[in-house]
């Protein structure tokens, strides 16, 4: 739309009415949002003079408007009338009159927040710079002129500061001659613009900048308020420009916690100010800080405390808690002091802490010893704002405690088992904290005990008692919050999941009644964690069938009323329908032989809510908990209607839905199976046959357990095993085929098979000839994955041993005969044959069968590879079934056969794989050929194939598990061998030998893990490698192992991720030359190690040296390098944010790089998915360093 409809409303804007002049405003306001507005030259210039004119209006409201109007005039005009609109209010700003001084610096700033085009905002900061200048350095200027003006050049210099290099050295000259002046607000205000300026300032005017200000504060002669003032100019540099502040960091530190100890007894703001400063640099500078860490700890611990003008001489460690209530609530209100100010100091001083504490967790033990004690004293703070500081800053060192260890509190020295001692003053002290008026006060304590027990479960136990009568109150008194109520219930149900239910038994009446009164509040919340609570209260009241300490019976029907009561009722928030369901089913699973009159009714509510669709998943769940129940709960009354409703959810497409039907069917099945009929049976499978298919392998799993039980049950129906033949059993043939097929739905397939063969209509004959049937490959696909092979290996094995000796021996002889059969070409024949047998032989010994060992190593000649690896496995695992006859076989082969070696080894390592994870297996490998095994591998340390050596390394390691007081030793003499060969073999042994789950290898490799991990050190890059491959897995596995030994081993780890030139060499291919990175695979390894040891040994790690300059190089290196890199910097945002934050300028430029780059328009599409696999690592790594 053209302008013309403008120019009557610009007349009318200067009409004698006000109201006439406000809508026609209003009506311009209208016009200028429309899309197709447009205006030539001479409309412009009456618009922007007439809107200039409208905001001196004499009525507030047309003023108002007409501010409003000017971001769409600054989108739609030329930027000539900008700039004279700007340079007009400019003028007026500084040279007008009083009463338009705001509204003006309100329309200046709309201008520059609206100014988006880099050529305007240049012209706009060269024409309102100078007179911004002018009006805050003139002399004569009024002081609210001058606060106008700084605020406007703020914004300014926020938008567009890096366009107005040219001038900072200027404004930065005029703006610290501004922290002398006598006005609060102005310098208050020129903190701020220095700080909008410093973040695009370069390092050399910062530099000048902070010199400045630190020469100011050198002068001890200044006025107090000057110092406060350039104190707060510190605080705001830091946090402005974050890390680059850090190299500044030697002057003003000193000169800060000198202020702070040095100030007078009543300036708390300057200790305030320097606190802040301080905590600023703890987490924008955490690498530059660290030599300061001490003092500032010291400080803050002194100042915490720090109130002059209060004693309090009451005893913490004594708990009169029920004679003194009263006087110790009205005593924490006898003091108040509204000019007293020292409550600052201790609330900068917790934030401090807490900084510490965020940005150093190799410093948790240290905090524990030392800040512990004081932030446990500090919970009887008198100001309620401070408190729930120390509160949080106590909650943060939880946390931090929960986020760097993971669970190992046997050592005396780590955190975890620092803060279980001091559970008993944390008790007592938030005991008190809850005898307090306040409600704010009461959902501190909550939250800090809440944190506690998640970091510490059954650090409760033995002060559950005392606890109690703060949490009846909590939860009874009137004037409790709903929020009180939740944090008091969310705290009980997580000490009840965490403790024995027994501790509760003395405390059951006094608990069991306020929670079920907070079931019946209005407030859904509320409700729905009392239902929680319930739930959990169930439990405790009656934690075992069999015997029971307490008498639960009084306490069954108020719990059954309670959850009736919002079971019934609909209409209610869904998460309180869903707890309630939750709730109930619990009750009848638990109770069900108390309630046998009330049951039938509640069942049927329980049905009902199966029918709704936002209540059905909850109600499924509900149905597998009660049928679960010991009690065997009588669901005559609904169990065909359940069943058919169930069977019906497995044609949904909900996963979650299908999930839980498939789980309470099988628990139905198991139950209540001799109450269901055939004709049931037969409906559910031909619905689960639908789900096995390996696009779902859970689902799969899930479906075939449940046929398996349903057969299990109805071994005589004829139709149900019919039926299983006919429908399941083809969709099994055909995920036995898949090469994804692994874990729980493997195993689910073995079980299937061996239910099936008991079946009395199918046969073993015709299932194993599907098996080898589904061998052959198809002409669709060609021929089977390696794991399908596996798979239907396994599944042949337990077909044969679930069918009887008999048919298992035929089997075993019509494998041994394939392998025989001179005249046959098919190696996949052969392959599945092979496999086969070494999966019967692990299960069962086939020493019977004669000279069975000499037919499978006769493959060892076959010219495919496959065979040959086959042949290896399936002797390996026949030693397995009979050691003592196999076993000697094989070694004796190693020593004659020289051409075979390899593959025996390979089966040498299954027997010793297998043998150290099964007790009886390992004495009876120790007690026979231990010691020749071991001179055998130690013999083939040095050889020169690289695939020999790996398989006598795991070999040495499983052995050290079964034999550790003999491998150990012999393995550390070897550390010092002169072949690198062999260094780096024994290490990989070390790496083998550390397992997950506790083994008597500890006690012997505690004392020398430092020999073997010290390798690091080596000279030979394959020995380091080797040594920082086990220095992850032993801290993956067992990090307490290493946690003493970590600050010598960081050092040298990093180390390893530098880029060195003296390991890339050219090798030169003739028409051109390729450059070889023999040190890529050990930096990869050391950025893994170092990923591992931010999840297990945070506390031992300092990020921030870490992260500059060894990640920031690996972000630079090689693909290999960097997706690594990636994932420790996402890891790293997530754990320690302040370490990141403090360096994310130098972050951007390798990360942008990767980004951007674009790989050759001639590079093959795996060099192009590489790339896009790169660049989405980064993304994430991105996004993780935004949430």
């Amino acid at each position: 739309m053209s302008g013309v409809a403008v120019i009557p409303i610009l007349e009318k804007m200067t009409g004698k009415d006000k109201d006439y002049r406000y809508m026609a405003t209003s009506d311009l306001l209208t016009e200028l949002n429309k899309e197709g507005f447009k205006a030539d030259a001479e409309l412009e210039a009456k618009l922007t003079n007439t809107i200039v004119q409208q905001l001196e209006d004499s009525s507030g409201d047309v003023s108002g408007l007409a501010v409003k109007c000017l971001p769409p005039i600054v989108k739609k005009v030329n930027e000539d009338r900008v700039l004279e609109m700007a340079n007009k209010l400019c003028d007026k700003l500084v040279n007008g009159k009083d009463q338009h001084r705001d509204i003006c610096s309100i329309a200046l700033k709309t201008i520059v927040s609206e100014i988006s085009a880099p050529s305007l905002a240049q012209r706009l900061q060269d024409a309102l710079g100078p007179q911004l200048m002018k009006g805050i350095t003139s002399t004569g200027i009024r002081t609210e002129i001058k606060c106008e003006n700084l605020d406007i050049l703020c914004d300014m210099l926020n938008k567009f500061g890096n366009l107005m290099e040219k001038d900072h050295d200027k404004l930065l000259a005029a703006l610290l001659s501004q922290l002398n002046s006598s006005q609060a607000s102005v310098r208050k205000k020129s903190i701020a613009c220095i700080a909008s300026l410093a973040s695009s300032l370069s390092d050399d005017l910062l530099a000048k900048a902070t010199a400045a200000v630190v020469q100011l504060l050198r002068n001890t002669n200044m006025k107090p308020e000057i110092i406060r003032t350039n104190i707060q100019m510190v605080g705001a540099l830091s946090r402005s420009v974050g890390y680059r502040f850090g190299p500044h960091l030697g002057e003003t530190v000193p000169l800060l916690i000198n202020y702070c100890i040095s100030a007078s007894e009543n300036d708390e703001e300057l200790r305030e100010y320097s606190l802040q400063a301080l905590d600023s640099f703890l987490l924008r500078c955490p690498r530059d800080i660290s030599p300061y860490c001490k003092d500032i700890l010291n400080l803050s611990l002194e100042y915490l405390s720090y109130d002059p003008n209060f004693t309090d001489n009451m005893d913490e460690d004594t708990d009169n808690e029920g004679l003194e209530e009263e006087d110790e609530d009205e005593s924490a209100d006898e003091y108040t002091d509204d000019e007293d100010a020292s409550w600052k100091v201790r609330r900068a001083a917790a934030k401090c802490l807490s900084a510490i504490i965020v940005s150093r967790p190799e410093m948790l033990s240290k905090m524990y010893w030392e800040a512990c004690p004081k932030l446990i004293d500090r919970f009887r703070e008198r100001e309620e704002n401070v408190k729930m500081d120390v509160f949080n800053t106590f909650i943060e060192l939880l946390r931090q405690t929960g986020n760097v260890t993971k669970g190992h509190d046997s050592d005396v020295s780590s955190p975890r088992y620092l803060l279980k001692q001091e559970v008993p003053k944390i008790v007592r002290s938030v005991n008190r904290q809850l005898r307090e008026k306040s409600i704010k006060t009461k959902v501190g304590a909550f939250s800090l005990l809440k944190e506690l027990v998640v970091v510490l479960p059954d650090c409760l136990a033995d002060h559950i008692g005392s606890l109690v009568s703060g949490i009846e109150k909590a939860l009874s008194d009137k004037s409790s919050t709903s929020n009180l109520k939740i944090e008091a219930l969310v705290f009980m149900r997580l000490v009840m999941i965490s403790h024995s239910p027994s501790v509760f038994h003395p405390f059951i009446q006094a608990l069991s009644s306020p929670v079920l009164s907070a079931v019946y509040e209005r407030y859904y919340k509320v409700a729905a964690e009392a239902l929680r609570v319930c739930g959990e209260l169930v439990r405790v009241v009656r934690p075992s069938f069999e015997t029971c300490t307490l008498d639960f019976k009084p306490y069954v029907r108020p719990i059954y009323n309670a959850i009736l009561t919002r079971l019934a009722n609909q209409d209610q928030d869904q998460e309180v329908k869903e707890c309630a369901i939750s709730c109930m089913s619990l009750v009848i699973s638990t109770f069900g032989d108390n309630l046998q009159s009330e049951l039938s009714a509640c069942l049927s509510i329980l049905v009902d809510r199966m029918g709704n669709e936002i209540t059905r998943l909850t109600a499924v769940k509900a149905f597998s908990v009660i049928a679960n129940s010991p009690l065997r709960i009588d669901l005559s009354c609904v169990l065909e209607h359940v069943l058919s409703e169930l069977t019906a959810f497995l044609r949904k497409a909900n996963r979650l839905l299908r999930q839980a039907t498939l789980g309470t069917l099988n628990s139905l099945v198991v139950a209540y199976g001799d109450q269901i009929s055939p004709s049931s049976y037969e409906v559910i499978i031909v619905e689960l046959s639908t789900l096995i298919s390996d696009t779902d392998l859970h689902m799969a799993a899930l479906a075939l357990e449940l046929c398996c039980t349903i057969m299990t049950d109805k071994k005589s129906s004829q139709t149900v095993g019919l039926t299983v033949r006919h429908k399941v059993l083809p969709q099994a043939l055909l995920l036995i085929r898949s090469s994804l097929l692994q874990g729980q739905a493997l195993q689910a397939l073995q079980k299937f098979f061996a239910s099936l063969v008991h079946s009395a209509s199918t046969s073993f004959d015709g299932l194993l000839d599907s098996l080898l049937s589904s061998a052959k490959p198809s002409p669709q696909s060609g021929g089977l994955a390696k794991q399908a092979l596996f798979s239907i290996a396994r599944c042949v094995a337990v077909l044969c041993l679930a069918a009887g000796n008999t048919k298992c021996a035929s089997t075993v002889a019509m494998l041994k005969g394939i392998l025989q059969d001179d005249s046959t070409t098919n190696s996949a024949k052969q392959h599945l044959a092979l496999l086969c047998l070494g999966e019967i032989g692990r299960r069962k010994d086939l020493s019977m069968h004669a000279n069975i060992e000499n037919t499978v190593i006769e493959s060892f000649q076959s010219p495919f590879e496959e065979i040959k690896s086959a042949a290896s496995y399936a002797l390996g695992n026949i030693a397995v079934g009979n050691l003592s006859k196999y076993l000697p076989f094989i070694l004796d082969q190693i020593d004659h056969q020289q051409k075979k070696q390899y593959l025996l080894l390979h089966s040498l390592k299954e027997v010793i794989s297998r043998q150290s994870v099964d007790n009886a297996g390992q004495s009876e490998l120790q007690d026979s050929n231990a010691e020749k095994i071991l001179n055998l591998l130690f013999n083939h340390c040095e050889s020169e194939e690289e695939g020999v050596r790996n398989v006598v390394a795991e070999c040495l390691g499983k052995m050290a598990l079964i034999e550790p007081g003999k491998l150990i030793p012999a393995l550390k003499v070897r550390t010092t061998s002169p072949t690198a060969f062999t260094r780096a073999t024994v290490v990989i042994a070390v790496k083998y030998s550390i397992v997950e789950r506790p083994e008597k290898i500890d006690e012997y490799i505690y004392p020398e893990i430092s020999t073997f991990l010290m390798l690091i050190k080596d000279t030979d890059r394959h020995v380091r490698r080797a040594a920082v491959v086990a220095l992850s897995t032993v801290a993956h596995n067992k990090p307490n192992l290493i946690k003493g030994l970590l600050p010598e081993l960081l050092p040298l780890l990093y180390d390893q991720t530098v880029i060195k030139k003296e390991l890339i060499r050219t090798v030169d291919l003739g028409p051109f030359k390729h450059t070889v990175d023999d040190g890529l695979e050990l930096r990869k390894a050391a950025f893994e190690c170092m990923d591992t040891l931010l999840d297990s040994c945070l506390d031992q790690v300092n990020p921030s040296s870490f992260i500059v300059p060894y990640l920031l190089s690996g972000l630079t290196d090689h693909y290999d390098v960097k997706m690594p890199c990636h994932l420790i910097l996402s890891k790293l945002a997530e754990k320690c944010p302040s370490a990141v934050l403090a360096v994310l300028d130098s972050l951007v430029d390798p990360l942008e790089r990767t980004i951007n780059h674009k790989p050759k328009l001639d590079a093959v599409k795996q060099e192009v998915d590489r790339n896009e696999d790169m660049i989405r690592s980064a993304l994430r790594a991105i996004a993780s360093g935004c949430c």
